[in-house]
């Protein structure tokens, strides 16, 4: 079928979480830019998931005591935003890179495409020792010669690490996680808990004086965080002292937000942690199904201690079906989901070839503001404790069904001259950035970020006064 423009796109997303369709009317996104090069509609998802999130945090300000407002989100500032790490710059220079020298796709001995991720030191030395072969990319081939792809996936899975073998649409339909992906809701919201209403006063900003716990990491739970943190969200990001994070991703997705460590392992920082979630509106977590409850920050758990809270998931194949534990990247979803086989015979190639943009993590992040804002709606509406989930596959089957536009395989890949115009340059703690402002501009209650990306750990595990 024929791509969908962004404003189509937007109403899919709204009727997704059951809203009224009568705010789509103070949205406007124009299709007047050339797309980004891709045989999938990846413009018209990133302006309509900024555009969704956005036009609902208008909504929620409404809902406070404010007035209706417009929301407009351009197709190529949106575009821009969904790479947005690709054009940081600090002091005036490209950001640190964010990919290991081995990660990417190899042939297999059976000769299937797998592709191995290994930005962790954990997961590239589990790879490696998998393999016994050195850190090179040509030694990493020729020990893939002795693994079919699908024995190396499911060897790597059995591991801890990450690894997919490339599957086309159609293998990946007949998958059972591609078959349990398929029976979710784009954007899961359910009630989760008894709770009255939260009073929520009128306020100058849509989502100020409403405090997110953020503990995501690397892309689409931090794009989530950043997001509602341009909408005026208290945003206290919690990540620990011992997990790994990368750096420019860090810098990119940590303007508006406070940045606090604590390691739940330890009592005493587990008890700080439930003395946030018990003065927190919203909690947002991207780790895998399941992985929290048994440090007593499950959803159900969350609700009793914090009744009115919104619980926000973010997993990589879904909370159903036989992979919904297992780890997972967007670049690693593309690949198992077909995009990666899809593109490369849109473009007449045979190596797997990757979306112009890590869209599935970043619509995923905007996607999960949207849910996290509609759920704080219903939940000052009608009462009660709300869980909203989100997954990389997931999105990834929205796009496909946005359609496909194959002329659109020819269009130029724009560089850092090009989206000059939606670069600002932002003061932080790891020097002067320059960096992509938030694609959406609505007409009383414009978005910014009141703070500056700082270092993980940086502040103090505490509420600012509301």
């Amino acid at each position: 079928m024929p791509a969908l423009n962004g404003q189509q796109a937007l109403a899919q997303l709204w009727a997704a979480a059951a809203l009224d369709p009568s705010a789509l009317e103070r949205a406007q996104l124009p299709a007047d830019a050339a797309p980004l090069p891709s045989s999938f509609a990846v413009g018209s998802l990133a302006q309509a998931s900024i555009a969704a999130s956005a036009l609902m945090a208008a909504e929620l300000w409404r809902l406070r005591g404010g007035e209706a407002q417009s929301v407009a989100v351009d197709l190529a500032h949106a575009a821009a935003e969904f790479r947005s790490e690709r054009y940081l710059r600090v002091d005036g220079a490209p950001a640190p890179e964010l990919w290991d020298a081995i990660a990417g796709p190899y042939r297999c001995g059976d000769g299937r495409w797998l592709r191995i991720h290994t930005n962790f030191p954990h997961h590239r030395d589990g790879i490696l020792r998998l393999l016994n072969c050195r850190h090179d990319k040509d030694s990493v081939a020729a020990a893939l010669q002795d693994w079919q792809a699908f024995d190396f996936e499911q060897a790597a899975a059995d591991r801890g690490l990450v690894a997919t073998a490339l599957r086309s649409f159609d293998e990946w339909d007949r998958h059972p996680q591609g078959q349990a992906v398929a029976a979710l809701p784009l954007l899961d919201i359910r009630r989760i808990g008894d709770a009255p209403p939260l009073a929520r006063p009128f306020a100058p900003r849509p989502l100020q004086g409403i405090r997110v716990l953020d503990l995501t990491r690397i892309i689409a739970g931090p794009v989530g965080g950043r997001t509602l943190a341009a909408h005026g969200a208290d945003v206290l990001r919690v990540t620990s002292p011992w997990l790994p994070s990368i750096l420019p991703l860090d810098i990119d997705t940590g303007r508006g937000k406070r940045n606090a460590e604590l390691d739940l392992r330890q009592a005493a920082d587990g008890e700080r942690l439930r003395r946030l979630l018990a003065e927190a509106d919203v909690f947002v977590q991207g780790y895998r199904p399941g992985a929290l409850d048994a440090l007593g920050f499950g959803p159900e758990q969350a609700a009793r201690l914090r009744p009115g809270i919104v619980y926000a998931s973010l997993s990589a194949y879904g909370h159903a079906g036989p992979w919904a534990a297992r780890r997972g990247f967007d670049s690693l979803v593309q690949t198992a989901s077909g995009f990666n086989h899809a593109e490369a015979a849109a473009f007449g190639g045979e190596q797997p070839r990757a979306l112009p943009a890590q869209a599935l993590d970043h619509a995923a992040g905007y996607l999960l503001a949207f849910g996290v804002v509609a759920a704080l709606a219903r939940q000052m509406r009608e009462g009660g404790s709300w869980q909203v989930q989100v997954s990389l596959a997931r999105t990834g089957l929205c796009l496909r069904q946005l359609g496909a536009d194959q002329t659109a395989c020819a269009a130029a890949d724009p560089g850092l001259e090009q989206v000059a115009p939606w670069l600002d340059d932002y003061a932080s703690g790891f020097g002067s950035l320059r960096a992509v402002r938030h694609a959406a501009r609505l007409s009383l209650t414009p978005a910014h970020w009141a703070l500056p990306s700082m270092p993980l750990g940086g502040h103090a595990a505490e509420w600012l006064p509301r």
